[in-house]
């Protein structure tokens, strides 16, 4: 009875909004001010609230996943995916607190990752795809189209109005090519009256039931490679009709299992270009890739939070042996581990924030926009790797029951993590882009530069070891960099261990730069102990916590009475 009364207290202790979270408006707070924070703590708090209660509409939905329908009851092909209604109710809060209109004007990132940062606290719930595919073919209208079209498609993908609005969709992936694009061979040809015909077949379709398509596509004699390809625009109908396409199959996936992802075939589609035909990759890569490797880390870091609060919470209730199990010292290190990944993905995440909005209002510098094309695809990388590890930690400290599906949350954010390391681009082929930017474009001085004066900024004397721990880091990190860019066969060996180093000391910067600025006392205490250990864990190679006699304490600061 006492053990039942434990798992009572500790569902019964769940935050009823995820808002309430202090790190994240900390954070807010530093960045924004005046009108626009206030307006974004009230919508944040409202939707916060919001997602606190959908577990069981999402769990729902889960278990009565999406189905194919493709006639009609008088035999009409209609191509059409049919959801359990709690999907839609899921979706109506979602599109309703504005994450996606926010795209229509530039210079909203922060309230955009911000909400899609709560929302992932129920993992990607079969709307995190869809909201960041529809903002990425938002961008990419608003930034690249002609006029005349992005007045035509653009409105009804801005809407607030779930049941009105548009859903976007990206297509990308042929069967031949996956990772590879520049294989892709999807024909597009001309109809003579500025609209074209889209040809061939897309393997990996996620958001099937969306109402527009960014499509990616091989003008007929165009160049081989990822310089021919065009970025398109396919509508699913015109005038009531099915645009040229039809779906052969939904895909049966491990993850996100509430969003439709399907394979699909097009048969003289018609389609307008987004931007200039000879630039479509480019296209496709800055405005709806980058837009969505940054959402992706988003959702990654919600989930992180998530999985924290449950085990933490789930320590402080349970007990064995006769104690609290948040007190026994493995356990209290495995949480103090979570926490470090989860602070330092929001602290980098929201570095990359801050690049995002200057680029989409157009005020980046050269120096911006060059840490940015790091940063989209590093933090992408790392965060994701470090999110199914923590959740895979979180279930473990559950024990037997961390494995139940109707238990926890845990099970399916594991499976939408892992789902998400594979969302636009596996590991290796973001840490070659890396490398070949590094390479070509001499990012590898921009971003140490730039990693080098936030570490300088720092003046808090309790921060000081930590901060130089962290430049010595950086330049060792240089003549690694510079081995990788200069050896072919051991960058190809090695370059991808290199870039995670690289990004934690991205992390650790952030980190020790928002403990140094945060003024709340209690606050700043945890902010100091959490950076210091993630930077002597990440960067110092001589570290051993089983001889540094204080490591029992430093977890302790960290953990503050979150397992006690």
């Amino acid at each position: 009875m006492d053990a039942r009364a434990d798992l009572a207290a500790w569902n019964a202790s769940r935050p009823t909004n995820w808002h309430d979270e202090l790190h994240l408006r900390a954070l807010n707070r530093r960045v924004l001010g005046g009108e626009r924070l206030a307006e974004l703590e009230r919508r944040a708090a409202a939707f916060g609230a919001e997602v606190a209660a959908l577990g069981p509409l999402v769990a729902r939905a889960e278990a009565n996943p999406p189905a194919f329908v493709g006639w009609d009851g008088e035999g009409n092909r209609v191509e059409r995916v049919e959801f359990d209604g709690a999907y839609h109710d899921a979706g109506r809060k979602v599109w309703g607190c504005g994450v996606v209109a926010d795209t229509a004007e530039p210079g909203r990132s922060y309230e955009q990752a911000t909400l899609l940062y709560l929302l992932s606290h129920e993992g990607e719930m079969g709307h995190g795809c869809p909201v960041t595919c529809t903002v990425g073919l938002i961008r990419s209208l608003r930034r690249r189209a002609d006029e005349a079209v992005a007045a035509r498609f653009l409105p009804a993908l801005a809407s607030a109005d779930y049941d009105a609005a548009d859903r976007g969709a990206q297509f990308l992936t042929e069967v031949q090519g996956g990772s590879d694009v520049g294989a892709n061979a999807v024909a597009a040809e001309p109809a003579g009256d500025g609209t074209w015909r889209i040809t061939g077949e897309k393997w990996f379709c996620s958001v099937a039931d969306a109402d527009q398509f960014l499509v990616t596509a091989r003008p007929l004699g165009a160049d081989d490679g990822t310089a021919g390809l065009g970025c398109f625009l396919v509508p699913r109908k015109i005038d009531g009709a099915i645009n040229g396409f039809r779906i052969r199959r939904l895909k049966d996936k491990l993850g996100t299992r509430a969003m439709a992802s399907a394979e699909i075939d097009f048969d003289g589609a018609v389609a307008w270009p987004i931007g200039p035909v000879d630039e479509g990759f480019k296209t496709a890569v800055t405005a709806m890739l980058n837009s969505s490797r940054w959402l992706n880390a988003v959702g990654n870091t919600g989930i992180l939070a998530r999985v924290y609060a449950e085990a933490s919470s789930y320590a402080r209730h349970r007990r064995a042996f006769g104690s609290r199990i948040g007190e026994f010292a493995a356990v209290r290190r495995i949480l103090a581990g979570m926490k470090l990944e989860w602070l330092a993905a929001l602290h980098s995440t929201w570095l990359l924030t801050g690049l995002d909005e200057a680029v989409d209002t157009g005020t980046a510098s050269d120096e911006d926009a060059a840490v940015h094309r790091f940063l989209v695809n590093a933090n992408k990388y790392l965060v994701s790797t470090s999110c199914t590890r923590a959740v895979h930690d979180g279930i473990e400290l559950l024990g037997g029951n961390g494995a139940i599906e109707t238990f926890s949350v845990l099970p399916r954010l594991l499976r939408d993590a892992v789902v998400y390391e594979q969302w636009e681009g596996t590991h290796n082929v973001l840490a070659a882009q890396v490398r070949r930017d590094l390479g070509r474009l001499g990012l590898a001085g921009v971003v140490f530069e730039r990693v080098a004066r936030m570490l300088k900024g720092v003046g808090h004397p309790e921060l000081e070891p930590a901060a130089t721990l962290a430049g010595a880091a950086l330049e060792e990190l240089e003549g690694r960099v510079a081995r990788c860019l200069a050896d072919d066969v051991h960058g190809d060996l090695h370059f991808r261990s290199v870039l995670g180093a690289i990004t934690r000391a991205v992390q650790a910067a952030a980190l020790l730069e928002a403990a140094d600025a945060e003024h709340d006392v209690t606050l700043g205490a945890e902010l100091r102990a959490v950076a210091d250990l993630f930077a002597h864990n990440h960067l110092d190679p001589g570290f051993d916590p089983e001889a540094d006699l204080s490591f029992a304490t430093r977890v302790a600061y960290v953990l503050g009475d979150d397992a006690g």
